[in-house]
């Protein structure tokens, strides 16, 4: 019985130093890790809202007004 008792005594106190290096919530590096993944997405977000908005605002290409002016491309220019 002395054994079994020092034996999970023992086991105790290896076990103890394990759970001594669980991360907790409040930990200041955990919360600056999740302050710049939550800036990261915000950043994310925001970009990729500019690139919607500046494809919706992309214009048709440019038409040439003289076209119905200028010569037909197969003429054959004059000497």
């Amino acid at each position: 019985m002395k054994r079994l008792i020092a034996a999970t005594l023992g086991l105790a106190v290896l076990t103890g130093p394990v759970f001594a290096q669980q991360s907790r919530d409040d930990d200041p590096v955990i919360m600056q890790d999740k302050n710049k993944k939550r800036d990261a997405d915000a950043i994310d977000r925001q970009y990729k809202s500019t690139l919607d908005n500046t494809r919706a605002t992309i214009q048709e290409p440019r038409t040439d007004p003289w076209q119905n002016m200028r010569g037909s491309a197969d003429s054959k220019p004059k000497r």
